[in-house]
């Protein structure tokens, strides 16, 4: 899988995890370059609490656009099926395809 904005891959892997319809792409798949860590959170009842990264390339920024949960809510690994701290999902434009 490919996470792709402004025709710049952003991460890139085959052993993503699909949560709810969402790729999660291992940390060392993504390219930090293209992130800025982002103030803003979010919480799911079952997965936990998710922190935010900024998407920049070049000088166009797109907020908000990639999100995270630095710890696992407890039962949600079990409901996943493997451990998903820390890896990266996207949205809000980002292109995620094969």
């Amino acid at each position: 899988m490919k996470a792709i904005w402004k025709n710049q891959i952003i991460a890139k892997s085959d052993d993503t995890v699909v949560i709810e319809g969402n790729h999660y792409f291992p940390p060392a798949s993504v390219e930090r370059e293209y992130l800025e860590e982002s103030d803003h959170t979010s919480i799911c009842p079952w997965k936990g609490e998710a922190h935010y990264y900024d998407i920049v390339v070049g000088e166009e920024k797109n907020e908000n656009a990639a999100w995270y949960y630095p710890v696992s809510k407890e039962g949600s690994v079990e409901r996943v099926g493997q451990d998903f701290a820390n890896y990266i999902a996207f949205w809000n434009g980002v292109e995620v395809t094969p």
